[in-house]
This record gives C-alpha cells, sequence and structure tokens, in this order.
C-alpha cells in the first residue's frame, strides 16, 4: 500500500516538514556525488556494534565506523537508494504536516529526532539481544525510524482522516487507522524474521519502525500544543 495524499489541512506552511524533506536530499545528492552511496552507508552510517563490540564489517574497503553519538545522527539523515528516500520522503510529507501543525515547528522539530533516537535504540537492543556480531555490524540508515514517530502520533490525532492510497493497481480512500494500523503490524510481522537475519527482512530495520511508531504514539499528547484541524478536504 503506498499513501498518495490525506484529506487534513494545515493552518500555516509546515516549514519543518520542507527543511527535513530537503534536508534529506542535500544529504542524499552528498551520497551520490562523494564516493558513492555504498562508500557513504557504511562509512558514515549508525553501527550497532559501536555500542557493544566488536565491529566485523564485511565491507570490501577499510571501515572505522563514527562514534555511536555521531552514527546514529548521520544515519538519520541517509538513505541506501532512490527507492528508500522516495518512499520515506513521501510518508513525511503526507503525514509530517498535520503532526508538526499540532505540536508547532521547533517542537515538532526536537520531537521528531527524539523519535528518531528512540527508534535506532529500540533496534540497536534487539539487534545487540538477539542478533550476532555480523548482525550487528550492518550499518543502519533513514528516516524512516523518525517518520514512523510521525506515523505513531498521526494514528491517535487524526484516526479517522482519510487517505489516498494505491492498492495494487487501484486507489482507494482509507481510513487512516486502518492504513497505519495495517503498517504497524507489518512492521512486527516481518521484524520477527529480521531479528536473528539482517538480510532476510532486505535491510530493512524493522524495529526502528515499531520503536519510532510507539513512540510517537505515547508521547503526541505529552507534546502536542493545538489539536489537528478536522475540517477535511
Amino acid at each position: 500500500m503506498l499513501p498518495l495524499k490525506d484529506n487534513v489541512p494545515t493552518r500555516t506552511t509546515p516549514y519543518v516538514t520542507i527543511g527535513l524533506i530537503v534536508a534529506n536530499f542535500v544529504v542524499w545528492f552528498w551520497e551520490l556525488g562523494g564516493r558513492g552511496v555504498d562508500y557513504h552507508v557504511f562509512e558514515d552510517g549508525f553501527y550497532p556494534c559501536t555500542l557493544h563490540g566488536p565491529c566485523h564489517v564485511p565491507a570490501p574497503i577499510v571501515i572505522h565506523p563514527l562514534p555511536w553519538y555521531e552514527g546514529v545522527f548521520s544515519g538519520m539523515f541517509m538513505h541506501a537508494s532512490w527507492q528508500h528516500i522516495l518512499g520515506n520522503m513521501l510518508f513525511l510529507w503526507i503525514f509530517g504536516n498535520n503532526v508538526e501543525d499540532a505540536l508547532g515547528r521547533v517542537r515538532f522539530l526536537v520531537w521528531y529526532l527524539a523519535a528518531g533516537l528512540a527508534a535506532t535504540a529500540l533496534q540497536t537492543f534487539v539487534t545487540l539481544h538477539y542478533s550476532t556480531a555480523e548482525g550487528a555490524s550492518v550499518p543502519n540508515v533513514g528516516a524512516s525510524g523518525a517518520i514512523a514517530g510521525v506515523l505513531g502520533a498521526y494514528f491517535l490525532l487524526l484516526p479517522t482522516a482519510m487517505v489516498l492510497t494505491l492498492v495494487g493497481f487501484f486507489v482507494l480512500p482509507l481510513p487512516a487507522f486502518l492504513f497505519l494500523g495495517f503498517w504497524f503490524v507489518l512492521q512486527l510481522w516481518e521484524g520477527g524474521f529480521a531479528v536473528t537475519h539482517p538480510a532476510a527482512g532486505g535491510g530493512v530495520a524493522f524495529f526502528a519502525h515499531v520503536g519510532g511508531f510507539l513512540f510517537g504514539a505515547a508521547t503526541v499528547y505529552l507534546v502536542a500544543k493545538d489539536p489537528p484541524l478536522r475540517r477535511y478536504r
């Protein structure tokens, strides 16, 4: 299922959401224009093994992983493919503007970064406790953990909003609670297969998605300033 748009307006222009999208694309083009995407993913991604080593990075180049406190932020703005970044930015654009509208710009930015940290924390915990040293040496990159926080917040703030969704060859309006609920259950299901074999999920950090979503749902009412608009268009 691919979201195309929702039907909820915003009070103001979502400058932070737009800025985050721009920042992610700037980093992406830096990856493309530098020494290549693969090099930068291995060199600048976040490695769970930097919290509890040793690291065994199976790369054709000599890698010295960044300290965890640097890699956790650099990895949050990096992506591994065009499909990766385009999918993430689509989700951020559709759902981020309304969550920003409810939280306010500065609060949303800080909360978004915190969601990314929470997402990384859960994925790291699962990897270090249930995977191997090789699994802990797989670099984690992508904004999807932080964006999952946005989805968790949207799930509670606007459960009955309609999300125009591409399902196979059909475009259907689905209520947000159904679309996002299915997405969350899918992350739990797929994550069960990827705990001990990271490659089984195509390198997707499913528990980062779970952690981000739970963080967003658990904290959104603590930080929201205004309820989102419900005057659906």
